[in-house]
C-alpha cells in the first residue's frame, strides 16, 4: 500500500498540471484491479475527498472501463449517486475525485448494521438504480456491494459505473467489456452466464441485468458475502417480508424479474419491507419548515419512537440541519428542539459547538415563552457542553431576562435554572447580577416562585463570595420564615439545615437562634417538626462552641493602695458581694 501510494504521489510530481490534492492513506476496496483508493484532502481549505486513481501504463486493459466510469459518473446526478468533484487526466493516470467515501463491504463483512439500517440503504440504492434504468435509459452492469460506497453522511452511494451504459448505443461499452469486470460470471445473470455474452441483454427488458444484480445485493446485504448463484436459492436472513420480492428480483427468466422500480412500490405499500421508520424519517426530512403542524408532529412522532441504533451520521449531517432550520425559522418549537437535544447527545463537543450552539444561543433571545421554558427545560443535559464563556457572555444576559417575565412559569423556570449554571458564572456575575435577581424573586407575588429562590439560596450557598455570604442568606432565609406560604417557611428552615457550616458561632446564637424560635410554635406542624431538627443542629454547633469559651471575660483585681486603704475598699468589696450572692 506504501508503493502505491508513493506511486501516486511521483505520478503527479511528474505531471505538469499542478494537483490541487493532497494524498492520504489508501483504502482496501474490491475493485483494485481498476482502481486504487485513497482518503485526501483538498489543499484550498483542507476538506476531505476520496480519489479513484486509474494507472494508464499498469492497468492498460481495463482503461476503457476507467475512462467510461469517470464519463458516465460526471453527467449521470442523483442524490444516490456517488459525488464527483472533479476528474484529471494525464499521461500516467485518471483521478476521479469525489465526495469522501468508504466501501460498503467493510461493514457488510462485519455484519455490524441493524435491519433497519440495511433496509433503508437498500432503498436507496433501489431508487437510484430505478433512475438510471428509467431516467437515464442505461444499464448499470455492476450492481453489487462492491460498488456501493458510504458517504459522510452514512448514506448508501452507487458507483462502479465502469460498463454502465445507454441501450440507444450500439457501440456501448457493457456489450465488449462486460465481461473483463473483476467476479463478472459470479454477478451475470443466467442469459448472460450461460454463454451467450452480454450482447443478449439487447432481447430483455432494460431493467433485467441491474434486476439481477440487485436481488445479488440484498442476498449480500443480509446474509454477508454471495459466492455464487447456487447460494440464492436460501433466502437465509433476508427478512421474511421481503423475499417473495427477491426471489422475483433473480428469477432465471429476464422478462419477469422485478424492475427496481416494482421492487421499491412493493416495498412501500402499506405494511410493506420499506415502511420502516427510518425510512419514512427520510423521506420526510425535506423542507420540515414547510409542513404544516399535523403533518410535522406526526414525523416528529415517527422520530421520537427510532431506536437509538440509527445511522448516526446521517442524523447529524443531514436531519440535524433540517430540525435546526425549522425550529428557528419554521416554527417546530419545543417538540422539536427535544428531538435535537437526542440527535446532539451523540455528537462530539467540537461538532455541539459548530452546528447546534450558535442555534441555541440565538433561540435565548426569541420572544417565545414556550421555547424558553423548553431551552431551561433541557439546560441541565447540555450546559457541560457549553463553554464557560459563552455562558456568561452570551447566554446569562439573555436568560436573565426571564426573571422579570411577566409569565410565572418563565420565572420560575428561570430561578430553577440557575442551580445549572451557576457553576459556569464567574464570581462578579454570581456576587452581583444574579444576587440581585434573586432579590426580587424572593419577593415574588408568586408563593412558588419565593419558595423555590430560597431553596436556590441554600443550594448556590456555598458558590457566594465569603465575604457577604453570610449576610446575605441570613437575610433571605429569615425573611423567608415570616412568608405567610407555609412551604416558603419549610424552606427557609431547610435552607437553614443545610448551610448551617457557612456562619459564624455569633450569628447562629444571636441572629439565627432568636428568630428560628418562633418556627417552633408555628400553626402547621410540619414546619414544627423541621423546626425542632433545624434547632437542634444551631444549639448542638453553639454548645459546642460555648465549651470552648473562658469562664469568665472579668479581669482579675490589681492591688495598687497602701495596705491600709486596701483592706479597707477589700472589706467594702466583700460585703457588696455577699450581699449580691445573697440576692440571688
Amino acid at each position: 500500500m506504501d508503493f502505491l501510494k508513493s506511486a501516486v504521489t511521483s505520478a503527479i510530481a511528474r505531471s505538469q498540471i499542478t494537483f490541487p490534492y493532497t494524498f492520504g492513506q489508501p483504502v482496501e476496496h474490491d475493485l483494485t484491479q481498476i482502481w486504487t483508493l485513497h482518503n485526501a484532502t483538498k489543499k484550498d481549505d483542507s476538506s476531505n475527498v476520496s480519489i479513484f486513481t486509474h494507472d494508464l501504463k499498469t492497468q492498460p486493459r481495463y482503461t476503457p472501463l476507467a475512462r467510461n466510469a469517470a464519463r458516465k459518473l460526471r453527467t449521470i446526478r442523483h442524490p444516490g449517486v456517488i459525488k464527483v468533484l472533479d476528474v484529471v487526466e494525464n499521461e500516467s493516470n485518471i483521478y476521479v475525485v469525489t465526495e469522501p467515501s468508504q466501501p460498503l463491504s467493510w461493514q457488510v463483512k462485519r455484519r455490524s448494521m441493524s435491519e433497519e439500517t440495511m433496509k433503508w440503504g437498500l432503498y436507496s440504492v433501489a431508487k437510484t438504480v430505478a433512475f438510471v434504468n428509467q431516467d437515464a435509459s442505461s444499464v448499470h452492469g455492476s450492481v453489487r456491494v462492491g460498488s456501493v460506497y458510504t458517504s459522510e453522511s452514512g448514506e448508501w452511494k452507487l458507483g462502479g459505473f465502469e460498463v454502465l451504459s445507454a441501450m440507444n448505443d450500439d457501440d456501448a461499452v457493457i456489450y465488449n467489456y462486460g465481461s473483463m469486470l473483476p467476479d463478472a460470471n459470479r454477478y451475470a445473470p443466467p442469459e448472460i452466464s450461460s454463454g451467450n455474452g452480454w450482447p443478449m441483454i439487447k432481447k430483455g427488458p432494460i431493467h433485467a441485468v441491474d434486476s439481477y444484480a440487485l436481488g445479488i445485493l440484498v442476498y449480500e446485504v443480509f446474509n454477508g458475502s454471495h459466492m455464487g448463484a447456487d447460494q440464492l436459492a436460501q433466502a437465509k436472513s433476508i427478512p421474511p417480508n421481503m423475499t417473495q420480492a427477491f426471489r422475483r428480483l433473480i428469477n432465471a427468466s429476464a422478462k419477469v424479474r422485478l424492475s427496481a422500480n416494482q421492487f421499491v412500490e412493493q416495498g412501500r405499500k402499506s405494511g410493506g419491507f420499506f415502511e420502516t421508520p427510518l425510512i419514512g424519517i427520510t423521506e420526510g426530512a425535506d423542507n420540515l419548515g414547510l409542513k404544516s403542524e399535523t403533518e410535522r408532529d406526526q414525523w416528529l412522532k415517527e422520530l421520537e419512537g427510532l431506536s437509538d441504533d440509527f445511522p448516526e451520521d446521517f442524523f447529524k449531517m443531514k436531519i440535524l440541519p433540517e430540525l435546526l432550520k425549522s425550529v428557528e425559522f419554521g416554527g417546530g418549537g419545543p417538540k422539536v428542539f427535544a428531538v435535537i437535544i437526542k440527535i446532539s447527545s451523540k455528537m462530539s463537543d467540537e461538532e455541539f459547538e459548530g452546528k447546534v450552539l450558535p442555534v441555541i444561543l440565538r433561540l435565548f433571545a426569541s420572544p417565545d415563552r414556550q421555547m424558553r421554558v423548553c431551552l431551561l427545560d433541557n439546560l441541565p443535559g447540555m450546559i457541560d457542553r457549553i463553554p464557560q464563556k459563552d455562558v456568561n457572555n452570551k447566554m446569562f444576559p439573555m436568560l436573565v431576562t426571564g426573571f422579570t417575565d411577566t409569565t410565572p412559569v418563565v420565572r420560575e423556570q428561570t430561578v430553577k435554572s440557575v442551580l445549572t449554571i451557576v457553576s459556569k458564572l464567574s464570581d462578579r456575575t454570581i456576587n452581583g447580577e444574579l444576587l440581585r435577581h434573586l432579590a426580587k424573586t424572593a419577593n415574588d407575588e408568586q408563593p412558588g416562585i419565593r419558595t423555590n429562590t430560597t431553596i436556590c439560596l441554600g443550594k448556590i450557598a456555598r458558590n457566594l463570595g465569603v465575604g457577604s455570604r453570610s449576610k446575605v442568606l441570613i437575610a433571605a432565609f429569615t425573611r423567608a420564615l415570616r412568608d405567610p406560604f407555609v412551604h416558603a417557611r419549610n424552606a427557609a428552615l431547610m435552607a437553614f439545615s443545610a448551610t448551617a457550616d457557612v456562619y459564624s458561632d455569633d450569628d447562629c446564637a444571636t441572629k439565627i437562634l432568636p428568630v428560628m424560635c418562633l418556627s417552633l410554635v408555628d400553626k402547621e406542624k410540619f414546619v414544627r417538626d423541621s423546626a425542632n431538627k433545624t434547632l437542634d443542629i444551631y444549639l448542638g454547633k453553639v454548645r459546642a462552641y460555648a465549651n470552648t469559651l473562658p469562664d469568665t471575660a472579668i479581669a482579675p483585681e490589681v492591688n495598687v493602695a497602701t495596705n491600709g486603704s486596701a483592706n479597707a475598699s477589700g472589706a467594702r468589696m466583700g460585703g457588696q458581694a455577699d450581699a449580691a450572692a445573697g440576692w440571688a
